[in-house]
């Protein structure tokens, strides 16, 4: 009987990592960031078009990518766009020099706990997920491909924020 309890759990806490580790796919529901990322000063997001964009120092495209998320924040947000750029460096301080070396006016936060990153489970770095104003993922970008990503990135959230 102890056996047959080992193995059910074993298969218990299996399907339970592999849930973690399925990322989200467009149409799934954003979960609560603040539940994911607790003690994180989030914006509310509500009733807004939400871009969560996963980063890392070590990431060259990432740091491409900021000047594009700036330009779109600058752009839009008084039109209802939020991102938040989630963080996933392990180290503190590599986080921390990244983003005072990338100033930007919209959202950073530290996933020190790798908490949101095992939730979202992002393919590559950066990875991106553009949310409609119901809170569905809409639209992944997995990667940054410059103006082609740029160019994408406008066109989704026009067509969000027309919505």
């Amino acid at each position: 009987m102890k056996h047959l309890i080992k193995i059910i759990s074993v298969i218990c806490l299996s399907l339970s990592i592999h849930a973690l580790a399925a990322e989200p796919t467009v149409g799934s529901t954003l979960p609560k960031l603040s539940e994911l990322l607790p003690g994180a000063a989030l914006p509310k997001t509500t009733g807004k078009v939400v871009l969560v964009d996963f980063w890392a120092s070590w990431c060259a495209p990432c740091k491409a990518s900021f000047t594009t998320m700036a330009k779109l924040h600058d752009k839009y947000a008084a039109q209802g766009l939020v991102i938040i750029g989630i963080g996933v460096d392990e180290e503190a301080d590599k986080y921390q020099a990244f983003a005072a070396k990338h100033p930007v006016g919209f959202t950073l936060v530290h996933d020190a706990k790798q908490t949101a990153a095992a939730f979202f489970n992002p393919p590559t770095m950066p990875t991106s997920y553009l949310i409609d104003r119901s809170g569905k993922i809409q639209h992944i970008h997995k990667g940054f491909k410059g103006a082609k990503t740029e160019a994408e990135y406008i066109h989704e959230i026009e067509e969000l924020l027309r919505q």
